[in-house]
């Protein structure tokens, strides 16, 4: 029986993309295959600019759990906690989910009553039966997750083949650029303010949960 491996799970607001503002359980699976996620290696990373921990599981609410029916349960009684309105929404996120987020927790998931959503670097294939699909591509790492409900690209990348120019052919219903966050925020929000507006197939993401204190 497949063991599943997360970093920290808990209730709050999703603070970016489409889905802003809609209560979820985030559950944040540990690893990914862009980097260690250790200071260490983050010279030599794929992805150099990742802000979160998803390294082991001694976060809030994480732990290994045996088998889908375990982890799915774990994710309906920290929905009950809250005592929210069915139904549910789980979003899985990493690190890189989809190196552990597999059909048969999708279906335990959608059994709870549960809506299931991913945010994934696009570079691993989604199983069926995912509700909503988010891709985050980064510079050289090519993606074979080409379709989805919303592709949102941190912006600035200086490498040529991740400006947004390079995804606005792929299939998703939204396209975002979310402004990155390092020393030179305030100037990468305005960068990606002023390429949505003269191109608005994009649309401006913030990463709202941070500006309202939320995790």
């Amino acid at each position: 029986m497949k063991t599943y491996s997360v970093k920290e799970a808990y209730v709050t607001l999703q603070g970016e993309g489409a889905q802003t503002g809609r209560a979820a359980v985030f559950l944040r699976f540990a690893g990914c295959n862009l980097w260690t996620g250790l200071e260490r290696d983050r010279h030599r990373a794929v992805c150099q600019f990742c802000d979160t921990d998803f390294v082991g599981t001694d976060g809030e609410n994480g732990g290994k759990f045996v088998g889908a029916d375990a982890i799915a349960d774990h994710v309906a009684a920290l929905w009950a906690t809250e005592a929210l309105d069915a139904p549910g929404y789980v979003v899985c996120t990493g690190g890189e989910p989809l190196l552990q987020l597999d059909t048969p927790l999708i279906e335990a998931l959608h059994a709870r009553g549960f809506e299931v959503g991913v945010e994934t670097n696009g570079t691993v294939l989604a199983p069926e039966g995912l509700d909503w699909v988010c891709v985050s591509p980064k510079a050289n790492a090519g993606i074979v997750q080409v379709e989805g409900d919303e592709l949102k690209l941190v912006y600035p990348q200086d490498e040529a083949e991740a400006q947004p120019e390079c995804f606005e052919m792929l299939q998703f219903r939204h396209f975002f650029l979310q402004p990155k966050d390092d020393n030179r925020q305030a100037d990468n929000i305005a960068a990606a303010a002023a390429y949505c507006m003269k191109h608005p197939k994009w649309r401006l993401s913030l990463q709202t949960h941070k500006l309202i204190g939320l995790p």
